[in-house]
């Protein structure tokens, strides 16, 4: 081609008449703040690899920029794919891509460009990146109809090369052409673009627009086309290299500060653990006031919380400064021995697991949480009405926590390090709301059914926590996070797999 045309900034695009267009857009840099795709292949190094390979990943990044900036975008792009997907599976790699991508991408939206991609009928991606890497996030909140980018080598067994098909690593020429492939001559009426690049395919386009290195605030996410409500992974901050190597050098000094605090308050009655908590920095914030201990002969609270993390009841034990059980749909052996509070697991069959928390009841307190999985963002999942059937002694519990570096929760990695991971944290957060109890005219034993009486306290815990309510469940986020329904196998379940295996 010849000389590029001078394009405009972005902030000089007009919406009007959009909607019958046809966009095409840069994703790092454009419709993205940030200009490196760095942290996103290491989420996927990461959580769909191993932390050698996250390590790996770190190491090469001066490597990778010095080639970026002096010798070739191509190359840089070429070895960061390599370090993060060659041997990985392509089903663990979309599994990271839907679950785990979609919260850091959508902290990251560039304000000025959604609002001018968000006003076009027809949306196309055209990008560096790999398109399995970005597909899931950019259809879904974006609502974008088309990603074309660069595409993986794949082995029969279904695993990545490492290596990529041609054309390649789709920078300057190579977009051109693969809109030219695209499109044909029905080009698109606008191109979107950050760097020197992007020319070649904006040269295209019947308008373009770059979109200039300013600073500026991310898109809120609920401007976004929808909530993100399920997220995986551990990473609480987006890795750039600083962030990632900082988490890095953290990481075995928090395993051990995490020990102590699980172990050390394991003998400890509760009254003096919330005083260790406090040496070993954990913030425990309790609000209201949490109903007295029963008396003999008198059946126990039902104390119905929001689900946040696997400490949930251990926390709220501490700030009641008293022994209590917890019933819970899923814990190991191992947990279930170290826990300092008595953990039943529940069976999922009715009438079983109504049997357990009315004797667990007889013998004191009790913590449940009916929705039966946590959730990270400010979101209820539906509540199990089963609670409700089985005594008319309830105080709910608005249960919220901070996590500054690594999430405490899991659904494809080990549950079993649940509660280090919380205690990795340099210093945890949990704020505990102790609401009033339940008048018998709002319980079953008032002519309320189970489901009224679920359905208004997780009402009254969201209006609380300033959450929003949602009709998902534990299968919901399972299907989502890992393709799965998320039941536990019970053991009689287990041994016609073992015999088959």
């Amino acid at each position: 081609m010849g000389a590029y045309r001078r394009f405009e900034p972005i902030s000089k695009c007009s919406i009007e008449g959009r909607s019958n267009q046809t966009v095409a857009a840069d994703l790092d840099g454009t419709l993205l703040v940030s200009r490196s795709a760095f942290p996103y292949f290491m989420l996927i190094a990461l959580e769909a690899g191993s932390l050698i390979r996250a390590l790996v990943l770190l190491a090469s990044v001066p490597f990778v920029y010095f080639t970026y900036l002096f010798i070739s975008e191509s190359v840089a792009i070429n070895t960061f794919i390599f370090i993060s997907f060659a041997g990985l599976k392509i089903t663990d790699i979309e599994l990271v891509s839907r679950s785990v991508l979609p919260n850091f991408y959508a902290q990251d939206v560039h304000p000025e460009t959604w609002r001018v991609f968000s006003s076009f009928g027809k949306r196309y991606i055209i990008t560096a990146n790999p398109r399995i890497m970005v597909e899931p996030f950019v259809k879904t909140f974006l609502g974008a109809d088309k990603v074309i980018g660069t595409e993986l080598e794949v082995t029969k067994s279904g695993r990545a090369t490492g290596f990529t098909i041609k054309p390649g690593v789709l920078v300057g020429e190579h977009k051109r052409d693969a809109i030219l492939k695209e499109f044909g001559t029905n080009l698109p009426d606008l191109g979107l673009g950050d760097r020197e690049t992007d020319h070649d395919f904006m040269s295209l386009c019947k308008e373009g627009y770059m979109v200039p290195r300013t600073k500026c605030e991310p898109l809120p996410r609920n401007k976004l086309l929808s909530p993100i409500i399920f997220h995986e992974g551990r990473l609480v901050q987006r890795p750039t290299p600083l962030v990632a190597l900082l988490t890095f050098l953290w990481l075995p000094i928090g395993f051990i500060v995490s020990l102590l605090r699980v172990y050390l308050n394991i003998p400890l009655p509760e009254r003096i653990a919330w005083y260790n908590y406090k040496i070993l920095g954990i913030k425990v914030v309790v609000k209201g006031t949490p109903p007295p201990p029963p008396k003999k002969g008198q059946s126990g609270v039902l104390f119905v919380c929001n689900h946040r993390t696997v400490l949930d009841p251990v926390v709220t034990a501490v700030a009641l400064g008293r022994k209590i059980s917890c019933v819970t749909y899923s814990i190991s052996k191992f947990t279930e021995i170290i826990s300092p509070i008595k953990a039943v697991a529940l069976s999922r069959e009715r009438e079983k697991d109504a049997a357990n928390i009315k004797r667990l009841l007889e013998e004191g307190d009790l913590v449940i949480c009916p929705e039966g999985t946590t959730c990270r963002e400010p979101f209820l999942l539906r509540f199990s009405a089963l609670f409700a059937e089985l005594t008319d002694r309830i105080v709910p519990v608005a249960i919220n926590t901070k996590q500054t570096v690594f999430h405490g929760t899991t659904v494809r990695g080990h549950k079993l390090l649940d509660p280090y991971f919380v205690f990795m944290n340099p210093m945890p957060t949990y704020e505990i709301t102790f609401l009033n109890q339940l008048p018998i005219e709002l319980t079953c034993k008032g002519g309320k059914s189970a489901i009224e009486v679920a359905n208004y306290i997780q009402r009254v815990l969201a209006g609380t926590l300033g959450f929003e309510c949602t009709n998902l469940t534990r299968k919901d986020k399972y299907a989502m996070l890992a393709g799965t329904d998320g039941r536990v196998p019970t053991k009689k379940e287990k041994e016609p797999e073992k015999e088959k295996a």
